[in-house]
């Protein structure tokens, strides 16, 4: 009796999923989300803005207000723009939230990659950041000739209690939220459509001109602006972690209100005093 012939082997199939291609920008975040924040934002300032405008002018209907008041108020007065600042970003944090959780069901510090680094990476942070305040300062040293004297944000530091209150927003609200914003969802929402190297182009570029009108749109200082803008989104593209650029941008606001504290014996020689 012939034994029968033995089955040839299959051919083996690989049927597991092909290998994703790496995502440059390392998130959910895509360009729809961009759009929807720069709308959320404007309409947050639109709104709330009008209101405390709304507000103000009513509390001082008596006084005779003029609309030169009301921009003074807008433009030099500390107390009244900060918590007016403070109230646009909680309502747009929120609404940032609600925005990613709808449309990718996570969470908004998942969806920016917020990634906090170890002790270690947190450290080497905030040197960058103390190192980038000495950059900064050394190119105002360069560029001191094409800066004005005089700029839109030191109207702000007309006192000491004014100038302790931007002084804790610049180091602990700004950052936070401005890294939010442009390195946790401009950034990757433009690298998922154009590439990192542009990406990191443009949103150190919008960076620079969010402080725009704080500097008097002078090319000299927003050219130093611009430069801790792309550190910041390099920072960004390459530990794929916004909470890095936080700390970065914490410790080098730190370091520029520390230098001026001390200049000004404590916020005590300041030119509206």
């Amino acid at each position: 009796m012939v034994a029968p012939l033995p089955e040839a082997a299959a051919p083996l199939i690989d049927v597991s999923p092909p290998t994703p291609v790496q995502d440059p920008s390392n998130t959910v975040v895509d360009l729809f989300d961009v759009a929807m924040v720069l709308l959320i934002s404007a309409a947050a300032f639109f709104f709330i803005g009008g209101a405390a405008a709304a507000i103000f002018m009513l509390r001082h209907r008596s006084q005779g207000l003029t609309s030169k008041a009301l921009e003074d108020a807008f433009t030099h007065n500390a107390f009244f723009i900060v918590p007016i600042q403070l109230v646009v970003y909680v309502a747009i944090i929120g609404c940032m939230a609600l925005l990613v959780w709808g449309r990718h069901r996570t969470s908004l510090l998942q969806a920016v990659r917020w990634n906090a680094p170890d002790r270690r990476r947190a450290l080497n942070a905030v040197i960058v950041g103390a190192a980038l305040a000495m950059v900064s300062d050394i190119g105002e040293i360069v560029l001191h000739p094409w800066i004005p004297k005089s700029l839109p944000i030191t109207e702000y530091f007309r006192d000491r209690p004014s100038a302790l209150l931007l002084a804790a927003f610049a180091i602990l609200v700004a950052p936070l939220m401005e890294e939010i914003v442009f390195r946790g969802f401009l950034f990757p929402g433009l690298a998922r459509w154009m590439g990192v190297v542009p990406s990191i182009l443009i949103t150190a570029s919008a960076f620079t001109l969010l402080h725009g009108s704080q500097l008097g749109y002078s090319w000299a200082p927003l050219l130093l602006i611009f430069v801790v803008g792309l550190v910041l989104t390099v920072t960004r593209a390459v530990t794929k972690s916004v909470a890095t650029c936080v700390i970065i941008h914490m410790a080098y606001n730190f370091a520029l209100m520390a230098q001026t504290f001390i200049f000004t014996h404590g916020f005590r020689q300041l030119q509206g005093d």
